[in-house]
């Protein structure tokens, strides 16, 4: 579809993913300073799928790898329970010995002084300020003097649910514009348990709002640079505002990261002849936002007056939920991208280690080690300011590298790196990935795990070949890469990798879309997102992804989360979200009886969903609590 054909839509109703193919279609060409010799040859002998059928060399490949799937001292399950069925229902669906319960929603308020949820408008601008907010996504839970705080990313704003009494169904008026950037951001909130029920607790010092205008510092090597100053901000060092906020990290110092994703999406042009420079077409930034329309009442989000701000945007954020006055950070250091997590990992000798993908068709997988060491005993709270950031390369032979990104190998300084990270990974000639989603390390030894959740463009063009890490053309279904750094060490700059499964549906297909031999019809599934560990060291899988349950989805059903086993591989679906929801954001509780679990946008595009209420009531965004029926531990 063309930015003409966009300036036709009355009602946004594409996703992000969709609004990036329009307004930054894919390139026929690499934008690399080179290409490898080997590409053709390459594709030709590693193409499992050209669009209708399949060649063994991807399963060959998969198991000439370093782990294998036959893996003969493999065990079963670590947790037992009954496989839940895939199903189109509106409700959470559970294992029979397990239950659920609604912890906290969109509108509901976190202090006495604001208003319960209005199903009919939505609230205004006060009592969204006052609540939590929309769409959530990653999230922790820390424990702090006996408080249990749940700090919570909210990514978006359903402009059709937030404003459901205005025409348009989008933002009209100031109260409007200001209502959807406190929907954004993050909720800060305490939460006890009653007599086996998780609440929160009303005007807690630690509930806390943080949203598109609330102020940030700068920190790191962009902080003061030319790409970041403004005439609101001539010293480059304070930002108004976090939003898009997708999934998380937690450190070992206690504090949160909350994730810019898919900022660019918030920026238009007041100019309709606002010429589009190209660092911005490569992060996406166009003259026409998503709907939002922030820019016609604040300038900071209409290039054409500030065309800075949107440098300022798309970082990993560190707050302190302890301390609900400090300010949030955001750490330029860990590069400029659409991320997803940032997984935060301690190596032997406290070297702190954040792994992080970018998530959009075509974009990279990145690793950043801080320079200073953790100190247990010691101040950490600027860690994150200064490191080194490299880039993956997935090798076709099941090696891999990081490579640097620094003033030699990109030609770029410090500050440039940070602020056009995308462009320094393509001089590198890092490989191209399936939407890099969620990355997460195994509790007990060092292994890494990456969600890549799908890519309509894989094959289509040189920029992003068929390879070995991404085996098949237009991938609708997604898959997890794993890999083990050299000699275990997390600040290697080499590791091995494998596919650890091919999502799909072998009900509809018998070639590569059928999905990796651990996929059956009863476990099938399409879009992973988020994924975690828990303590035991099982493997959580939530998906984001096509909940038709037609044609090449028949059989999939509503969005869910699986639990999969990380040495014998088996996998079995263990929850169902309601109608049109994504389900995405995993903590748990200290005493292990608890798991948090995100439910995003349910009744999406007009799906119908009324989840959590029912009735006639407007669907929300919530965060749930899944626990055994006997209040045992299980994790």
């Amino acid at each position: 579809m063309s930015t003409a054909n966009l300036n036709k839509k009355t009602n946004y109703n594409v996703s992000f993913d969709e609004f990036d193919e329009i307004v930054n279609p894919p390139l026929e060409k690499v934008d690399f300073d080179h290409i490898l010799d080997s590409i053709v040859s390459r594709r030709q002998a590693l193409k499992v799928v050209s669009i209708t059928g399949a060649t063994v060399g991807l399963f060959a490949f998969m198991h000439s790898t370093p782990f294998s799937f036959n893996n003969a001292d493999a065990k079963e399950f670590i947790l037992d329970f009954k496989e839940v069925a895939a199903n189109s229902l509106d409700t959470i669906t559970v294992p029979d010995n397990f239950k659920w319960q609604t912890v906290v929603s969109w509108g509901d308020p976190l202090w006495n002084k604001g208003r319960e949820f209005d199903h009919k408008s939505a609230g205004n601008a006060e009592s969204q300020l006052l609540s939590f907010g929309d769409n959530n996504d990653g999230m922790f839970l820390f424990e702090h003097k006996g408080k249990m705080i749940l700090a919570v990313n909210n990514e978006y704003a359903n402009n059709d649910l937030l404003h459901p009494t205005n025409a348009s169904k989008k933002p009209e008026t100031l109260d409007d514009v200001n209502k959807n950037k406190y929907a954004h951001g993050v909720s800060i909130v305490e939460i006890e348990n009653k007599s086996g029920k998780w609440t929160i607790v009303k005007d807690s010092i630690y509930n806390r709002r943080i949203t598109a205008d609330t102020n940030v510092e700068l920190t790191g090597p962009a902080r003061g640079s030319i790409y970041v100053r403004t005439d609101m901000d001539l010293s480059g060092t304070k930002v108004k505002g976090t939003f898009n906020n997708c999934a998380s990290g937690k450190t070992p110092w206690g504090t949160y990261l909350t994730c810019e994703e898919n900022f660019n999406a918030y920026f238009m042009a007041s100019d309709a002849n606002e010429k589009i420079t190209p660092e911005f077409k490569r992060y996406g930034i166009s003259i026409k936002d998503w709907g939002y329309g922030w820019g016609r009442y604040d300038d900071r989000f209409d290039i054409s007056k500030v065309p800075n701000e949107a440098n300022r945007h798309g970082y990993v954020v560190e707050i302190d939920p302890t301390q609900p006055n400090s300010i949030p950070k955001k750490r330029t250091a860990l590069g400029r991208f659409k991320h997803e997590n940032a997984e935060v990992v301690l190596t032997k000798d406290n070297r702190i280690v954040v792994y992080m993908g970018d998530d959009e068709r075509g974009e990279f997988v990145y690793k950043f080690i801080a320079d200073k060491k953790y100190d247990a005993k010691g101040d950490n709270s600027n860690i994150l300011e200064d490191g080194t950031l490299y880039v993956g390369k997935f090798n076709d032979d099941g090696s891999g590298n990081w490579l640097i990104l620094d003033e030699k190998s990109t030609g770029m300084k410090k500050a440039e790196i940070c602020v056009h990270t995308r462009q320094a990974a393509s001089k590198v000639n890092a490989t191209t990935m399936d939407r890099p989603e969620w990355v997460a390390s195994h509790p007990f030894k060092v292994e890494l795990y990456l969600a890549l959740t799908n890519n309509s463009n894989r094959g289509k063009s040189d920029a992003m070949p068929v390879n070995a890490a991404n085996p098949r053309a237009e991938n609708k279904y997604g898959q997890i890469v794993r890999w083990v750094p050299e000699n275990n060490d997390h600040t290697s700059n080499n590791f091995k990798w494998e596919i650890f499964l091919l999502a799909g549906n072998p009900k509809v297909h018998a070639d590569a879309y059928a999905g990796s031999k651990n996929i059956n019809t009863n476990n099938m599934f399409n879009s992973p997102d988020g994924i975690g560990f828990d303590s035991k060291g099982a493997l959580w899988i939530q998906t984001d992804g096509n909940y038709s349950n037609k044609g090449d989805f028949e059989g999939q059903g509503n969005n869910m989360m699986l639990y999969a086993d990380p040495k014998s591989q088996k996998i079995k679906r263990f929850l169902v979200g309601p109608i049109g929801c994504e389900i995405t954001g995993l903590c748990f509780s200290p005493d292990k009886k608890t798991m948090f679990v995100g439910v995003q946008h349910p009744g999406e595009d007009g799906t119908g969903s009324h989840f959590p209420g029912g009735g006639n009531t407007l669907p929300r965004s919530s965060v749930i609590a899944v626990s055994m029926k006997n209040n045992q531990a299980f994790l």
